[in-house]
């Protein structure tokens, strides 16, 4: 009985032993090219595909070829069904590779020597794989398997992202914490092991569809971020860049999401920009004491579309050599005369606008004025509430005359200081609302407040214009909600002093497409920032800074044995709870070292995933030489400001080398209707129910041949996976 007619018996289609063992690298890839060899290769796959018994329109069919001492034989195949199930199919090829273990033996049985590298950027292990996923599954499976077949060892680890906001976010739903104070209430340890729970509990469903898509993927030796190895080696990486010079800290402004009540990095900042309706207020500002041409009376005249900062302005800024007039208003509900650009005067005060002085920015300067409220009225002893110069003032839009305040727009923190102005006034909280030093609104949240607070300034008479537009605004790319920008102390990585080498190491690397890495990532490497790596959060990686507590000294660590050689204390597990337990004495003086508070932004731990997967360099210092940089990776257009960019900041900051040479780029797949997938307004089908109707060829089948493989958007439709199995699929099962 042959093999094939075994298995249409419902038996083992062949044992393991009947396979051969892959091919050596200078074979074809599809095993000996002896014709001895065909029937025990294709054996099992032609019985994996074999007929429904009984079908009648399949046709049987025979072979004539030559045995090993050149006898005639005579191969016969069995009628196939045209009825054909295509999920079932998948199902007994599934059985078939488990049977026969094929992935492992796919890389045990090709040397070490052969190796083709590969890096599986890890997903958030939280809810369950949308089709962007799969299709990343599709590509990671297609390119190892063609270096599989041509004879490599291609290891595929699977990767998860355990630590950060959407594990932190899901926790806060699950016991209804909003906040700091009221996880801290609940207690960090408490906090941090429910994240610890939830994680190790979310990865059934990625198993399923990875497996059901017929990826080839080890989801037993995976990795995990949150694996005290994989740690250590995320401390490493800061301690040499610590050693470099490459990290400090700063009070800075920064995009800061008051729904994760952490800054983000400017990256992050750039993920997630909507069209949304703001109030635009224009405002009039009476001079108290003036400079050159403006006097007191006068009014300065600023726009804004965020009317929450206005509590906080402490100085207008003007362009020295943006030319402004002084317009006679006599009609309405404010007479006066108000200063504004020239280029704007029609825009803001109508056709043909009555001028009665002009003069140049630098005239302006110093002069003093009433600010829209008084909650900070104490700030003009210290110098607040006069113009300053701004080199960033334009005449685009508003009045060009521009409000200032510091502690919510890196410009206006960047121009006080210039203007040697050392003030600064927040009266936002972490989570986004006013406190009482603006009683008016004290714990409204800043954006609901605008109505509020509009409604003051017209009733103090200093609003001369209120209307509504549409512009684009950033929101958190995890918690959807806007984001605000906060001055606050962070930790940074200076990625400006190496950024020219960066774009010079980004020309080493081949790029599909390639227009995606020279022109998108490339022109965002030039006008790379340094990295705000810091979190004001709980479930990550920890700083791995002591600072003390007398003197300042900052000790940076970089392995859990020059902690244990400084503190006495070996730690089994470096998340915070367990961290900031251990002090040790200061080196400079008689204080005690105690670590900072933030934990490190998760795109720094997936960036340093190359290293820590292994963990490197504490083992594994050869196998590391021999897979650096990797061969291959692959993910979506959006990670050109994620994965991407992070892998090669730490990677030419270690190395002075690119951590990858090829990268599949693939665009982002939205709903049939070309809006964003989302679960709530349910504008996609359930992966699941595609592959139970149409089987994980059609599927992988539709994506591959799509734009989306070109960077280009795809729109996801039911119909195309079902024109694949009607124009592709059945002919050729025919």
């Amino acid at each position: 009985m042959t093999a094939s007619q075994r298995a249409g018996d419902g038996e083992s289609p062949v044992a393991p032993s009947e396979i051969p063992s892959p091919p050596s690298c200078g074979q074809n890839g599809f095993g000996s090219v002896d014709p001895a060899g065909w029937p025990s290769i294709w054996a099992p796959r032609a019985a994996a595909f074999g007929g429904k018994p009984g079908g009648t329109a399949g046709c049987s069919s025979s072979r004539r070829r030559c045995d090993r001492r050149g006898a005639a034989t005579v191969t016969s195949f069995q009628p196939t069904d045209p009825s054909v199930d295509l999920p079932a199919l998948d199902q007994r090829v599934l059985e078939l590779w488990d049977r026969i273990d094929a992935f492992s033996r796919s890389v045990e049985q090709r040397p070490p020597s052969t190796e083709y590298t590969f890096y599986d950027g890890p997903p958030f292990a939280t809810g369950s794989p949308h089709y962007g996923h799969i299709l990343q599954g599709v590509v990671k499976d297609i390119v190892p398997r063609y270096w599989t077949m041509r004879g490599h060892r291609v290891e595929r680890r699977f990767g998860w992202d355990t630590h950060g906001l959407p594990v932190e976010m899901e926790v806060e739903k699950q016991y209804e914490l909003s906040g700091p104070r009221l996880i801290e209430e609940f207690g960090i340890a408490e906090f941090n092991e429910a994240c610890r729970s939830m994680v190790q509990h979310t990865t059934n469903d990625w198993e399923d569809i990875t497996r059901r898509i017929g990826r080839w993927v080890d989801f037993e030796d995976d990795y995990k971020t949150m694996d005290p190895e994989f740690m250590e080696s995320v401390w490493w990486v800061m301690k040499r860049l610590w050693d470099k010079g490459l990290i400090y800290r700063d009070f800075k402004v920064l995009p800061y999401s008051y729904g994760a009540t952490t800054p983000l990095s400017n990256f992050e900042a750039n993920m997630d920009y909507r069209d949304v309706d703001d109030p635009a207020i224009t405002v009039r500002l009476a001079v108290i004491e003036g400079t050159g041409p403006a006097g007191a009376g006068d009014h300065l005249t600023i726009w804004t579309t965020t009317p929450w900062t206005l509590p906080s302005n402490l100085a207008v800024a003007v362009g020295e050599d943006i030319s402004y007039v002084a317009v006679i208003v006599t009609d309405g509900d404010h007479p006066g005369r108000y200063w504004v650009a020239e280029e704007l005067a029609e825009t803001v005060f109508g056709e043909d606008p009555v001028i009665e002085a002009r003069a140049r920015g630098r005239e302006l300067l110093g002069t003093s004025y009433e600010p829209p409220f008084q909650y900070f009225a104490e700030e003009r002893d210290r110098g607040a509430f006069r113009v300053i110069a701004s080199q960033d003032v334009n005449t685009e839009e508003g009045t060009g005359l521009v409000h200032m305040a510091p502690a919510y727009g890196e410009a206006d923190f960047v121009s006080l200081q210039a203007a040697g102005l050392d003030v600064l006034v927040d009266p936002v909280d972490a989570v986004g609302d006013f406190t009482e030093a603006v009683p008016d609104v004290a714990g409204m949240n800043v954006k609901a407040a605008d109505a509020d607070l509009i409604r003051l300034l017209k009733e103090s008479g200093k609003i001369i214009d209120h209307r509504q537009i549409r512009h684009s605004y950033p929101f958190c790319w995890r918690t959807e909600t806007p984001l605000i920008y906060k001055a606050i102390p962070t930790w940074f990585v200076n990625v400006e002093a190496f950024r020219d080498r960066m774009v010079e190491l980004n020309k080493t690397i081949h790029w599909v497409p390639e227009s995606v890495g020279r022109k998108r990532f490339g022109n965002w490497l030039a006008g790379a920032r340094d990295w705000a790596i810091s979190r004001n959060r709980y479930w990550g990686s920890c700083i791995p800074i002591w600072e003390c507590d007398s003197c300042d000294e900052l000790t940076c660590i970089g392995s859990r044995e020059e902690l244990q050689e400084r503190s006495g204390v070996w730690l089994d597990d470096l998340h915070k709870h367990f961290v900031d337990d251990v002090t040790f004495p200061c080196a400079a003086c008689d204080g005690t070292a105690r670590r900072v508070p933030e934990v490190l932004d998760c795109w720094f731990e997936s960036g340093s995933m190359p290293y820590a997967q292994i963990h490197y360099p504490f083992e594994n210092q050869d196998r590391f030489a021999q897979r650096f940089p990797a061969n291959f990776i692959a993910e979506g257009l959006d990670q050109t400001r994620g994965w991407f960019y992070t892998l090669l900041v730490l990677s030419t900051a270690l190395f002075d080398e690119a951590p990858f040479r090829n990268c599949v780029v693939t665009g982002l797949i939205l709903a049939e209707d070309g809006r964003k997938m989302s679960k709530s307004l349910k504008n996609y089908p359930n992966p699941v129910h595609v592959l139970d109707e149409f089987g994980a060829d059609a599927l992988r089948a539709y994506l591959i041949n799509s734009p989306v493989v070109k960077a280009d958007p795809l729109r996801f439709s039911e119909a195309g996976v079902r024109e694949v199995v009607r124009t592709v699929l059945l002919p050729l099962w025919n």
